[in-house]
């Protein structure tokens, strides 16, 4: 559905109307209180009130250079004729939250949603920028169904660390990596940690802040181009402001997120996922945004759209460049120009325009930048490699543009680590067996088992190995990675270990066949064994009988449904319709 297309819905009366027309003691005492906060509100008018929230932190840098971006979103609010209300909103930090910020995706996603049903707000700005604040607060906003902008807060700035460019996060694992094995000595590894600390915004790499940029900008969420704008960029100040004046005009065209979220734009925003070879998180944030729509988005389908396309983003973790480089190239707008045929250009843009139309300036790119010709790709057949197979029978994946080719085909032992602390507690003993041919299984770090499915998917190389020069293997587990991560690590094992699935029988020695080719993961064990160890099989104990975390953990989904809450995911059309409050006297 195009804005056009709501012609009819544009002269409905506000819904904040409900709240403040009429004169009983409960509009009165509403109009009282929203005048306190805002002198200008101005009853009976045309106004539409748009929330403003702000997910920014001081216990959260990626979403800090949010905060100084209010008021010009709040100008261009007032600008459009609207009347502007910051709220607080949960903010998601990936660096400090444990045991991991998906833990509270879903928990933000329910305060957004109950922001906009208890409040008379006809609209709502998202200011998010880290990892899971992005798709947490989107997937609110879809639940209600409200118009909606979001404001990215943009990548941070570039450090450098001995002549060389630092690249948030990937640069750190390398570091890590070569430190354990002795080729960064302590007060390099001290000197390279100060140079970590460079400046307010998301990684600068293709993890998963710059791929959920990416895929909310192709969704239609943000303002065309602007998604990848570096946090420091002076220009942010004119983009909020029109992105203010953005959210009052969907509220007036009536553009709603279910009008923004259709099986063409999906499509598209997978493909451009894939050309940005982008982090394996977004699928799961795809699935649960698609879901909450209504489209029961899977695994199958996310790896049907992208087959064929191919990768064309040289930036780490899988290339060169750094975001910054990618938004001088161009951005999004630049990418699906470059796609070609494979975007559906009638899908709306941020604007309110197709990207048909808004695609016709989008900058040409050549070999001098960081987006390749289509001809001349990094990769000819998409970012990820989805398997299945006996030891993931509801799927697994693998980011297969930052993986090593001589694995694809590989058979080995298994190395059974169950949990962080069992990973830990062994993966530097020199005694350790294993070998650069075994295959390093990680259980029990799943949705349940985290809890919140932790991003402890890249295994670390065990030291003796590491110290020889070993730099990747074969890694399993029913966890997650940073999208700034990388090697040939199979993630989103499904069903989870923790829930009694395959992966909770594996043992030392068990040998594990990966195919990517043919898109099998299975261990060589027969299904008689399989199921002489699931009778065996006990359920973990469960620490967690209170809270957040006991809710969460009774109604999680699995990988291959988003990890979202059952209960938050409509399942027929009419768990889909948005149930409005009684406005009465509180």
């Amino acid at each position: 559905m195009t804005a056009a297309s709501n012609s009819s819905s544009r002269n409905a009366p506000l819904r904040s109307a409900r709240w403040f027309d009429g004169d009983d003691d409960v509009a009165v005492e509403h109009r009282a209180a929203l005048r306190s906060a805002n002198p200008e509100f101005r009853p009976g008018g045309s106004q539409p009130v748009i929330g403003i929230a702000d997910t920014s932190s001081e216990l959260n840098p990626c979403n800090l250079p949010l905060r100084g971006l209010i008021p010009d979103v709040a100008q261009g609010i007032h600008d459009a004729g609207g009347i502007p209300v910051t709220l607080p909103a949960m903010s998601l930090g990936e660096d400090l939250m444990k045991p991991t910020a998906m833990l509270y995706r879903n928990l933000l996603s329910i305060e957004i949603e109950e922001y906009l049903r208890a409040y008379p707000l006809d609209g709502i700005v998202l200011l998010a920028n880290c990892d899971k604040t992005v798709p947490g607060s989107v997937m609110g906003a879809v639940s209600a169904n409200f118009p909606t902008m979001m404001l990215i807060g943009g990548p941070r700035p570039i450090q450098t660390f001995r002549g060389r460019r630092i690249g948030s996060g990937t640069a750190l694992w390398r570091a890590f990596d070569q430190h354990r094995s002795g080729e960064l000595d302590d007060a390099a590894w001290a000197e390279f940690e100060q140079c970590l600390s460079c400046g307010q915004g998301a990684c600068n790499t293709m993890g998963t802040a710059a791929s959920m940029a990416v895929v909310v900008e192709t969704l239609g969420f943000t303002l065309p181009g602007t998604a990848t704008m570096p946090a420091d960029d002076p220009a942010r100040r004119a983009v909020a402001h029109e992105t203010g004046r953005r959210a009052v005009a969907a509220v007036r065209e009536n553009v709603r997120p279910r009008d923004l979220i259709t099986g063409i734009s999906l499509r598209n925003a997978i493909r451009a996922l894939n050309a940005c070879g982008g982090s394996t998180n977004a699928i799961l944030h795809l699935i649960a945004i698609a879901r909450r729509a209504g489209n029961a988005l899977s695994p199958a389908d996310v790896a049907a759209a992208g087959r064929g396309v191919p990768v064309l983003l040289d930036i780490e973790p899988h290339g060169q460049g750094l975001v910054p480089d990618f938004h001088a190239a161009g951005g999004v707008p630049a990418i699906l120009a470059t796609l070609g045929d494979f975007i559906d250009r009638s899908a709306l843009a941020g604007n309110g325009e197709p990207w048909s139309r808004v695609l016709r300036n989008a900058p040409v790119v050549n070999e001098t930048t960081v987006i390749r010709p289509l001809d001349a790709p990094l990769r000819s057949d998409g970012a990820f490699a989805f398997l299945h197979g006996n030891l993931a029978p509801r799927g697994a994946v693998l980011k297969t543009v930052a993986a090593s080719e001589r694995l694809f085909q590989h058979r080995g032992p298994a190395v059974v680590f169950h949990g962080y602390d069992d990973l830990w507690s062994r993966i530097d003993d020199p005694d350790l067996e294993v070998t650069p041919e075994s295959v390093l299984v990680l259980a029990g770090c799943g949705p349940i088992g985290g809890p919140g499915m932790p991003e402890w998917g890249m295994i670390p190389i065990p030291k003796k190995l590491a110290k020889a020069g070993v730099r990747d293997m074969v890694r399993v587990s029913d966890a997650r990675m940073s999208g700034t991560s990388f090697g040939t690590c199979v993630l989103h094992v499904a069903p989870e270990a923790a829930i009694g699935g395959p992966l909770a029988l594996v043992r030392d020695g068990d040998i594990i066949h990966l195919d990517v080719t043919r898109g099998r993961l299975d261990v060589e064990i027969s299904e008689a064994e399989l199921r002489r160890r699931a009778a065996e099989w006990v359920t973990p104990p469960n620490p967690y009988r209170r809270g957040w975390i006991a809710l969460y953990r009774a109604h999680v989904t699995q990988a291959d449904e988003g990890c979202d809450l059952d209960f938050l995911q409509p399942r027929t059309p009419q768990d889909i319709e948005f149930v409005e409050p009684t406005i009465g006297r509180s």
